[in-house]
């Protein structure tokens, strides 16, 4: 069939080994926060979003907090207007309810069937889900890479482009270029999805907001509210409202 869904759950930690799927895929979370890690970029998935992968995609997922996945599986050509390229998407709340019926819709349901009729509305909401910025995209190069999992495991770290430039032995005009032809963002920018990111995942965990903003680079959380109000359109503690 054109459509089918599924439910699974996991504990908070939990990684999915790399691996593909010959259609295309709608990841979403009703608990808990997904990262998804491919060759090219990862997406942080809130609940309230969803992250569409493209056929064949190599991927990896990792469970921030215990996670209860709703999957929606897509056939190639299944419809004209589905995103051609992975991406965060937001789960409205009649889409929500459509995934969480199509769980128990069987994979052999009759055409024109009422199982027929909600996969195909379930398909046109799909094709209708607004994107998010919430993608990090990662360079090829392993020098350059070795800069972002720095910044990954230390997000308070301000160093300039300049230190990070030093510690590849580039010039900072060089390294510069380097980065925005690797991954098509200034490194400035890089940094602060980066952040951003992260930042979502704790405070899905209900952190403090303060403890947040300074554990990842912010000198109060003010700036912090700002930067995040600019990026996601509301303040930290309505993202997940």
């Amino acid at each position: 069939m054109p459509v089918s869904a599924m439910a699974a759950w996991y504990p908070h930690g939990t990684v999915i080994a790399p691996h593909r799927h010959r259609r295309a895929q709608l990841l979403y979370a009703i608990e808990g926060v997904m990262t998804i890690e491919s060759a090219t970029g990862s997406w942080v998935v809130p609940p309230t979003r969803g992250v569409w992968l493209e056929p064949s995609v190599e991927h990896s997922v990792k469970m921030s907090g215990d996670v209860k996945m709703r999957t929606v599986f897509v056939e190639p050509g299944a419809a004209a207007h589905l995103p051609s390229r992975s991406c965060v998407v937001e789960v409205h709340s009649l889409l929500r309810e459509l995934i969480l019926s199509a769980i128990n819709v069987p994979l052999d349901y009759a055409t024109g069937s009422r199982d027929d009729h909600l996969m195909c509305l379930l398909l046109a909401e799909l094709n209708a889900m607004p994107l998010l910025p919430l993608y990090l995209p990662w360079p090829s190069d392993i020098r350059l890479r070795s800069v972002c999992q720095m910044v990954i495991a230390t997000p308070d770290d301000n160093r300039t482009v300049g230190a990070w430039a030093k510690t590849l032995e580039v010039s900072e005009k060089t390294f510069y270029r380097w980065f925005q032809r690797e991954t098509g963002v200034n490194f400035g920018a890089w940094r602060q999805q980066a952040r951003l990111l992260l930042a979502l995942q704790r405070i899905a965990h209900g952190e403090k907001i303060i403890a947040v903003a300074m554990d990842h680079g912010y000198t109060s959380q003010s700036a912090f509210t700002a930067m995040f109000k600019r990026h996601f359109g509301v303040a930290p503690s309505a993202f997940y409202s």
